[in-house]
């Protein structure tokens, strides 16, 4: 997972800082968190500078901290403490009072940031060993800290508590207090990852977009599709499934002249079993952005008035593609990268192992499956949460030059011209239409521009047996 450091706290190298101090504020993909400092010292060297991308566990900057001789600290002991002696021959009641009033107060503990080293004390845990659970419930509570004993007995079997047990603990943990009676207004204030949110959509309204809608004709590969999902490889197959009828004669050995190479390894993450209308318009879209620069590129840098400088643009060589994946644990941004040189197969694959990720709690995505500049496009399949035909995407900073959000596919009557002809006796025809709203950079995109490459994608999604002929 990646961070951005949005602001520095006024931290240069050589300053001084204390516990609790605040660094620099951090911005995940909707949530930022102010970082602040875990030791009394001196500021030696800033790693990451405000504005750049860094990852989770990653150093911010090395703080220089004044370490205690442990032999000082003990002989120091030694002279402030005396002896002990036997206290019954030298009890003295007044002389003890008197003594405690020379000595000097100690010096107020102070509290110790929770990223300190030396900071050992960690809070009093009641003992979860007499709870019945598994070892991966354990450490899931763990993870979450969650004390077992606070669950206990579960919905499992003899008391046992389960994992279902947990999540339901973590969300009544996490519910909001109700804070106005019934009839009454409440005030909420927004969390850590809406206020992310927040801010990122404050950050969209310096893009001028231009949006375009219209709907794609999917019948044709509807067509087709139970055929696919009758020869799906075996490798791409779950487990639990079994390909009905071998397409192989079990009385003849394909490999008996020569080893049959083997297909590349699939995680069961990854293993599906019916392949899905996205991976198809994710596979034609990736052939569109090769036929269009464009939609390929990405902004490098934005004009400098103090030289003169004018923005550019990165043209890649290949059709980079962001998904918008919802999750248990906020929205994420997964990357397709070379999507046109993958698959279908390949493509549905790859969104099954995503999505799975996805759902990990914590979220399970990291670096390889989200890099830094992320993809051109993105695509939200908002389709698949509602019955929405469309949507209004926004578009924001880092976010490539364009985002189409994909709606439900529904089954329509179609008057159009094409199949509208009454003196030919066609009046209409039964078509599975899906709508597709498109937002762009119109600092980049001109609006004609972007209505043309809609009509090369339609080209492909409506005329899905190009694929053949293009090795696709």
């Amino acid at each position: 997972m990646l961070i951005r450091v949005l602001r520095s706290r006024a931290v240069k190298e050589k300053s001084p800082v204390q516990s609790f101090d605040p660094l620099c504020e951090v911005q995940s993909d909707k949530a930022s968190v102010e970082i602040t400092s875990p030791f009394d010292g001196v500021v030696k060297q800033l790693l990451v500078k405000e504005g750049e991308v860094a990852k989770v566990g990653q150093g911010l900057c090395l703080i220089e901290v004044e370490e205690e001789d442990e032999d000082d600290l003990v002989a120091s002991t030694q002279d402030t403490i005396p002896p002990v002696q036997n206290a019954a021959e030298h009890y003295n009641p007044t002389r003890e009072a008197a003594d405690a009033e020379m000595l000097p107060s100690a010096p107020p503990t102070r509290r110790k940031h929770p990223l300190d080293p030396t900071n050992n004390i960690a809070p009093a845990a009641a003992p979860t060993d007499d709870v019945l659970a598994t070892p991966s419930v354990r450490h899931f509570a763990r993870e979450h800290g969650v004390d077992l004993t606070a669950i206990a007995p579960g919905s499992g079997r003899d008391g046992r508590v389960e994992k279902r047990d947990v999540d339901a603990f973590i969300s009544r943990a996490s519910a909001p207090a109700p804070v106005a009676g019934e009839g009454e207004d409440a005030v909420v204030e927004l969390g850590r990852t809406r206020y992310g949110m927040w801010k990122a959509m404050v950050q969209s309204l310096e893009i001028p977009c231009f949006g375009y809608s219209t709907s794609l004709d999917l019948t044709r590969f509807h067509t087709i599709l139970p055929t696919l999902n009758a020869h799906i490889p075996t490798h791409y197959l779950p487990s639990s499934s079994a390909q009905l009828g071998s397409r192989t004669s079990h009385m003849v050995d394909p490999a008996a002249l020569y080893p049959v190479p083997q297909p590349p390894p699939v995680p069961e993450s990854g293993k599906f079993a019916k392949i899905t209308y996205l991976p198809f318009l994710l596979k034609t879209l990736a052939i569109s952005m090769m036929e269009w620069p464009l939609f390929r590129a990405s902004i490098t840098s934005t004009p400098n008035k103090d030289t003169g400088s004018k923005p550019t643009l990165t043209i890649r060589p290949t059709a980079d593609i962001t998904l918008a994946l919802s999750t248990p644990t906020g929205l994420y941004t997964p990357t397709v990268t070379s999507a046109q040189s993958l698959s279908i197969h390949t493509l549905a694959s790859r969104i099954t192992h995503l999505a799975y990720l996805g759902r990990q709690i914590p979220c399970g995505l990291g670096p390889q499956e989200m890099p830094k500049r992320g993809g051109t496009i993105s695509v939200s399949n908002v389709g698949a949460v509602g019955k929405g035909e469309g949507a209004s995407p926004v578009l924001v900073p880092g976010g490539g030059v364009a985002i189409v959000a994909i709606g439900k596919a529904k089954w329509v009557w179609d008057v159009s011209d094409e199949f509208y002809r009454p003196n030919e006796g066609m009046e209409g025809a039964r078509r599975l239409k899906v709508d597709v709203s498109w937002s762009v950079d119109h600092r980049v995109v001109e609006g004609a521009e972007l209505a043309a490459f809609v009509e090369t994608w339609r080209g492909w999604v409506e005329n899905p047996e190009r694929l053949v002929a293009e090795g696709n």
